[in-house]
């Protein structure tokens, strides 16, 4: 058993887009989930990226606006429940100021279209 604090180390300022803050992870005692949370204020968007595992999002304040590659947008409200599939391109926008917890396998990295090379998601190391 392993319980988690955290502390001002834990958290990671994406340029305009949102602010994360790092839950379980392997850094922290976690060998195979990271589980993390998001706060995005209104009318802030994310750059278009892909992550190589599943994610599952569940909304507890807000919504949010995802654009999935091929154009298909799909609100989700505070109370439902986002699965992301992997690899696909994706864009968060924020209508409003929203929040939600995310949880993915550890191993997880980022990908920008048209740019080489994957990143690590320091909130989910």
């Amino acid at each position: 058993m392993h319980v988690i604090t955290t502390t001002p180390e834990h958290l990671t300022v994406s340029p305009g887009a949102a602010t994360m803050t790092g839950l379980a992870a392997p850094s922290r005692g976690s060998s195979e989930l990271s589980t993390w949370h998001v706060a995005m204020t209104a009318g802030s968007t994310g750059p278009a990226h892909s992550i190589s595992r599943e994610q599952v999002w569940m909304l507890v304040a807000g919504s949010l606006e995802i654009t999935w590659e091929g154009g298909r947008t799909e609100t989700v409200a505070a109370g439902q429940t986002l699965v992301l599939p992997p690899d696909g391109v994706r864009r968060v926008h924020a209508p409003e100021d929203a929040e939600a917890y995310v949880a993915m396998r550890a191993d997880g990295v980022a990908s920008v279209p048209d740019t080489e090379g994957t990143r690590v998601l320091p909130w989910a190391q």
